[in-house]
């Protein structure tokens, strides 16, 4: 049986490997990585969804794929004399992508970075840390530190993505938290970027995270 993929003017882009992933990556940005399947895929690309399978072979293959196209992204600017600029750009560069990407650092956590598109990354941020005079040991522990900050994302402590309580239901949960957690009541009255209780800029947040930890990897550089 011969499966025909799309009308004759689709036939004539081949269909590629890199054509299924770029795909899938639109798909996932329009609908939700939920709503990635093989058989709307197929429908995007406008081919039997069997077809896909000469490109890639599953699901977990197609989202392996699309982890390394949305790492392939990010842009990595020539590196400097000073060391923490060049990495702060580089880390904020793949803040960007993932900013674009909302879905990828949950994709990204659960398929892992073996593939070629991380490890090269990861082997930039090395390479920016070591010709910033870091010793193979203090780089090794500053890539712990960092972790999956260097993909441009982490995992916060808040969950602020819903819309912020209207200032009534605000007044309830500073005086629910008041009796059990008096310091977590302070915070959720005062301390937001808002001046009240409210959703956090979570740029805001990473920035500042980011700021902290490389301020203290160049003490340990210089300590080193």
């Amino acid at each position: 049986m011969v499966i025909q993929e799309g009308t004759a003017a689709e036939r004539r882009t081949p269909l590629t490997r890199e054509r299924v992933l770029q795909a899938a990556v639109e798909l996932a940005d329009r609908d939700g990585i939920e709503n990635l399947s093989m058989r709307k895929l197929g429908q995007e690309l406008g081919v039997d969804a069997m077809a896909l399978y000469r490109h890639v072979r599953g699901k977990d293959d197609l989202l392996d794929g699309v982890v390394e196209v949305v790492i392939g992204e990010i842009e990595r600017p020539e590196p400097g004399e000073d060391w923490k600029a060049s990495l702060r750009e580089l880390i904020m560069a793949a803040r960007r992508v993932m900013l674009r990407h909302p879905w990828a650092p949950r994709i990204l956590e659960d398929r892992g970075t073996a593939g070629p598109a991380a490890l090269a990354h990861i082997n930039a941020v090395l390479g920016t840390l070591l010709a910033g005079g870091f010793s193979m040991d203090t780089a090794h522990h500053a890539l712990h530190v960092l972790s999956s900050r260097i993909f441009g994302f982490h995992q916060d402590l808040f969950d602020d993505s819903g819309r912020a309580p209207d200032p009534e239901t605000q007044a309830m949960v500073v005086r629910s938290l008041a009796v059990s957690y008096p310091s977590l009541a302070e915070l959720a009255a005062a301390a937001s970027h808002d001046g009240g209780l409210g959703a956090c800029d979570d740029d805001v947040e990473f920035a500042f995270g980011l700021d902290l930890i490389l301020g203290g990897l160049e003490r340990a550089r210089a300590a080193s």
